[in-house]
């Protein structure tokens, strides 16, 4: 793994944080899981609005072939790019989120 040199104002920001007492590496990762967990709230927020809208899961939406159905209108078309976006999101950030935690635990046991 390569380590890159942080910019001294942004180790100094660092070092002046709320997340004393941890190292650099720590930190990072601390900012990183903040970081995916409010994306993770954004995208399960769309999905919860999407599903409320249509009164179906995703899956359901995709399967019942709504745009198609709706008439391939721009509000249900706009909706569905959106709601699959929310979903990948949900995906990554879930996996991303268990791939940060199985670094914690290497270094971290």
């Amino acid at each position: 793994m390569s380590v890159q040199e942080l910019q001294q104002s942004t180790r100094q920001l660092l070092q002046d944080s709320q997340l004393e007492g941890q190292d650099l590496d720590a930190k990072v990762r601390l900012l990183l899981r903040s970081e995916y967990l409010r994306r993770l709230a954004r995208y399960r927020h769309v999905d919860h609005m999407m599903a409320s809208k249509y009164g179906m899961q995703f899956d359901e939406f995709v399967a019942g072939r709504l745009v198609k159905a709706k008439g391939f209108t721009w509000d249900v078309e706009s909706d569905a790019m959106s709601w699959e976006a929310a979903i990948s999101g949900i995906k990554t950030m879930e996996r991303k989120l268990g791939e940060l935690h199985e670094v914690d635990h290497v270094h971290y046991p």
